[in-house]
């Protein structure tokens, strides 16, 4: 049946993450492998859309989204991203952040345009890229604080890049770019014309240093597009309510190209984000940074007394470690996990652009309730 299939899809493949959530859910063990962000969405958020839909607002919404909710999103980003943008014609609210990235990909992207991003990735942005045709160009970082070289940087961009690709807070490893390292990749944007996209869909959970968005620097709004969502900040992964910023003209097309793929985000789910950014106090977003804090400093003791290495990150959830030669290689370590304690956890070769240099790494998910997480830690205390 595969002469049906068209050559594009034929190598593409789930990501391997959902085999071992899938595998633990079979076991009744703790998963410390997926994304989900299993915690408890806030009251505001849920009342909206409950509201919403009792009332019947469930009709195509604009395909930029609602006005009233792009308004709101519109006071987030000049509050806390110092972005100023305008609702009407800059800001359009998509399914997810993925599908603001595949929007604007789609928006973009011509035969023959390529990418270059960072290495260890998110493979949601790399696969739809070679969905597309189109290649990604990796540059390493390198841990234990991820720091990439700017020369190797300046060598993969060229005159058919299209766009510089930053996940800031990142997934997988934690990192968060901080200010001149996004001066330095504006200022190469601005060199060889091309855009600069982040996504900053963590950009609420942040530990160590603070949260720069590259749009927000001199020079860099008018070639900069900014994708972020509600996704991970209200816990809501399911909704899948996100939006992006940037250009009109890219905006403009960027919703084009999703009215295309999907017509329009959920209208109910959108008023219920709309209500969480517009009711929820600061006191939200610095509890739940130091929830995800008190988190990870656990998971980084807990992977320490055992004799692994974890890479302390500096945002989102996720943590890559180091086991060293605890086990044969990254599938054996996960496996062995799963099979010894019941503890599901992720390969680390699966997010490098060369395997190999994530052989001898895993990666760990602390977006649980707490008393998840602390069974979770001491399941894995067995395996010192």
């Amino acid at each position: 049946m595969s002469r049906f299939l068209s050559q594009r899809i034929l190598d593409q493949q789930q990501s391997a993450i959902r085999k071992y959530s899938a595998w633990v859910q079979r076991i009744g063990g703790v998963n410390l492998s997926q994304g989900v962000c299993d915690q408890p969405a806030p009251d505001a958020l849920k009342q909206a859309a409950k509201q919403a839909i009792d009332d019947d607002k469930s009709i195509y919404t604009h395909m930029q989204g609602i006005l009233s909710v792009r308004e709101a999103i519109a006071g987030k980003l000049k509050k806390f991203n110092h972005i100023t943008a305008d609702p009407e014609t800059e800001i359009a609210v998509t399914i997810g952040s993925a599908g603001a990235f595949a929007s604007l990909c789609e928006a973009t992207l011509d035969p023959g345009d390529n990418v270059v991003t960072f290495s260890p990735y998110y493979s949601y942005h790399t696969n739809f890229i070679k969905l597309l045709g189109n290649e990604t160009r990796f540059v390493q970082l390198h841990p234990p604080q991820w720091q990439f070289d700017r020369d190797e940087l300046s060598r993969a961009v060229d005159d058919k890049t299209k766009m510089l690709l930053v996940c800031t807070p990142s997934n997988p490893t934690g990192k968060v770019f901080d200010r001149e390292e996004l001066e330095f990749i504006i200022d190469l944007a601005e060199k060889h014309d091309c855009l600069v996209v982040t996504d900053e869909v963590y950009e609420y959970i942040i530990h160590d240093k603070p949260h720069i968005s590259a749009a927000a620097l001199p020079g860099a709004k008018e070639r900069t597009v900014t994708i972020s969502g509600g996704s991970k900040t209200y816990a809501i992964t399911g909704w899948r309510i996100g939006y992006l910023t940037g250009p009109a003209e890219i905006v403009a097309k960027t919703a084009v190209a999703h009215d295309l793929l999907g017509i329009c985000a959920p209208s109910c789910l959108q008023l219920g984000v709309e209500a969480a950014i517009r009711l929820l106090p600061d006191s939200y977003y610095s509890d739940m940074e130091r929830d995800y804090r008190t988190k990870r400093d656990l998971l980084c003791k807990t992977l320490q007394n055992i004799g692994m290495e974890p890479y302390r990150p500096d945002g989102a959830f996720y943590m890559m470690v180091d086991f060293h030669d605890m086990f044969e290689n990254d599938t054996h370590a996960a496996e062995s996990i799963l099979e010894r304690v019941g503890v599901a956890t992720v390969p680390g070769s699966i997010f490098h652009a060369h395997p190999d240099q994530g052989r001898s790494q895993l990666r760990f998910c602390y977006a649980k309730q707490m008393p998840e997480l602390e069974e979770g830690c001491k399941r894995l205390l067995k395996l010192a």
